[in-house]
């Protein structure tokens, strides 16, 4: 069975294909010419080869360049055909040359922040919100970087020479504000700007379209789609691939297989999972909005299954309150998920920093599944039920609510 790499196998698109179409197809394009329907799992660690010279070279010519080595794999650590596939495929939805996949979006994240500071580039220009743990592993510098925290707008005038990166957020989390991802892109000059697509997905918007060098996603949301795979991923160019592959090769933030495996398939089924979620949390929103018991909807103009408002009474009531809606971190999955951020997700960040990036105290964040939207509004009804009301309907959506994608 050929387990190379479908790198091999681009020469059979011959024009270009449908966002939905790729989804099904990108990464697979191989199997029928190899009598399969379901992409194999490769779960070798190492692999036989009685061409040792040949070996030397092959490793010669990663160290240089990163990129993935020509031929049968050599290594897990360098590469596996399985996980490949997923990159092949998102790299293909997003729009990138290549793209690199990691265990976590956090070990994604921290490669890219090594790439930078090994070329003596440890500043960084960040706007807030970003996911907590983002946040703080920036401000806390673990990895020896420094950062300027700024609003969009200022971004060209925090740039120094030694800056390596500029990150954003768009829909951000868990605020779900929105940035000109086009101008931050032009403020940024040279310097990498990579956005965090996690919330948005390729379906909604594809940064790389708008200038954005570095697309980055936790994987374990809404690509793998079923909360049941932990994984992160960079989509970009070709040469800063080869980069970020030597680092996970170095450091050995390498992706399982297996995990692989299920990523290539949530994606299969991203378009149709996205558009549906996004549908039901759009009439959520018109249904929180107009509720005296909810103080501010936010919800971004591209729309989205992600959801956050704030009420007037105790929002620790709600969580406690649902039945059907699961109390979790975490975001992406079939099943819609509710957690409180200045609890959870966003309370390593400094109390001060995360209340003047708008988490305030009263915020709710909710990630919109699969089920009906009645037995949805149901649950989240019974749950505000003993909240104090406002006086009188005063919510007010962040963004205006757009149409379902």
């Amino acid at each position: 069975m050929d387990t190379t790499s479908t790198r091999a196998h681009d020469d059979i698109r011959t024009a270009p294909r449908a966002l939905a179409t790729e989804a099904v197809h990108a990464g697979r394009d191989d199997l029928a010419r190899q009598g399969l329907h379901a992409p194999p799992i490769d779960l070798s660690t190492t692999y036989p080869s009685y061409d040792s010279r040949g070996e030397a070279a092959r490793i010669d010519a990663f160290a240089t360049t990163g990129a993935e080595p020509d031929g049968p794999p050599v290594y897990g650590r360098l590469g596996n055909p399985t996980v490949a596939r997923f990159e092949t495929a998102l790299a293909r939805l997003e729009g990138t040359e290549a793209a690199v996949a990691f265990a976590s979006g956090m070990a994604a994240l921290s490669a890219v922040l090594l790439v930078r500071a090994s070329m003596g580039l440890r500043h960084v220009v960040a706007v807030r919100p970003l996911y907590g743990c983002s946040d703080h592993l920036l401000t806390a510098g673990l990895l020896g970087s420094e950062v300027t925290w700024t609003d969009p707008a200022g971004v060209a005038d925090a740039l120094r020479p030694d800056t390596g990166l500029v990150i954003v957020e768009s829909p951000a989390n868990p605020t779900l504000a929105e940035v000109d991802l086009r101008a931050v892109a032009h403020a940024c000059g040279s310097v990498p700007l990579l956005v965090d697509n996690t919330f948005a997905t390729p379906v909604l918007q594809r940064p790389a379209e708008h200038g954005a060098r570095l697309v980055l996603h936790s994987a374990t949301k809404y690509l793998g789609g079923h909360g049941d795979v932990l994984a992160g991923v960079v989509a970009c160019d070709e040469e800063f691939a080869g980069r970020l592959r030597q680092v996970r090769f170095a450091t050995g933030g390498v992706l399982h297989p297996l995990a692989g495996y299920l990523l290539l398939r949530g994606l299969s089924t991203l378009p149709v999972r996205v558009r549906a979620a996004s549908a039901t949390a759009a009439e959520l929103v018109r249904r929180l909005a107009a509720d005296p018991r909810v103080a501010r909807v936010h919800y971004p103009r591209i729309g989205g299954a992600m959801v956050a408002f704030e009420v007037y009474g105790d929002p620790h009531e709600v969580i406690a309150g649902v039945r059907l809606i699961t109390p979790a971190v975490s975001l992406g999955s079939v099943d819609t998920l509710i957690q409180h951020p200045a609890s959870i997700s966003h309370r390593i960040v400094d109390a001060d920093d995360r209340r003047g990036a708008g988490v305030s105290d009263q915020l709710l964040r909710m990630s919109v599944g699969l089920e009906d939207v009645d037995d949805l509004w149901s649950d989240l009804d019974q749950a505000l039920g003993s909240l104090s009301r406002g006086a009188g309907n005063c919510a007010t959506s962040h963004n205006e609510p757009a149409p379902a994608h």
